[in-house]
């Protein structure tokens, strides 16, 4: 993830049937990526979801900064998140924020010492007093896939998915949520 161009995911409806969601131009309409943006960069704690080796789940909250069209976290080695991610980098990442819910699904890579953003300390410091060290390792960088938001006020006219350029299409419309 670097300086060049923001990401311009494709908006739609999630498919959820039963829920009376309305059609994309109905209601609040689609959120824009940029609604969505706002809240992860200013979310103070997230919520990731890993999976384990043995396919149990796991989630734990974690601090964190949406830099670059990016999530990211550290972790120590150790951890079960760590763990998990080595064995398969799929997790979820979701905002503080249940009644402006934003869900991220993404791959989580391991950034280096060397490509870790320059602007990554700063960011973390300013919002939470402290900085990860780079050479300790243990900092993730989550790509999204897809994304959900809504707003609980507006339940059935704001659910929105969006699909990035890089995230394979299922051949089903419906796929994915």
């Amino acid at each position: 993830m670097t300086d060049a161009a923001p990401l311009t995911p494709q908006a739609s409806r999630p498919h959820m049937p039963g829920y009376g969601i309305l059609d994309a131009d109905a209601g609040r309409g689609l959120l824009p990526w940029s609604w969505a943006t706002e809240r992860l960069a200013k979310s103070h704690n997230y919520w990731v979801a890993t999976t384990r080796p043995d396919g149990r789940p796991h989630v734990m909250p974690v601090w964190g900064v949406w830099l670059h069209d990016g999530f990211y976290f550290s972790t120590g080695a150790g951890t079960r998140k760590a763990l998990n991610l080595a064995a398969n980098p799929r997790c979820v990442v979701c905002s503080e924020c249940a009644d402006e819910a934003i869900i991220v699904e993404g791959v989580a890579e391991e950034v280096t010492a060397q490509s870790v953003p320059p602007q990554l300390k700063d960011a973390y410091f300013k919002k939470y007093n402290y900085g990860p060290d780079p050479s300790e390792g243990g900092i993730y960088a989550v790509r999204p896939r897809v994304a959900f938001a809504f707003i609980e006020k507006d339940f059935v006219g704001s659910p929105t998915r969006w699909r990035f350029s890089d995230a394979p299409l299922a051949a089903d419309p419906n796929a994915g949520g």
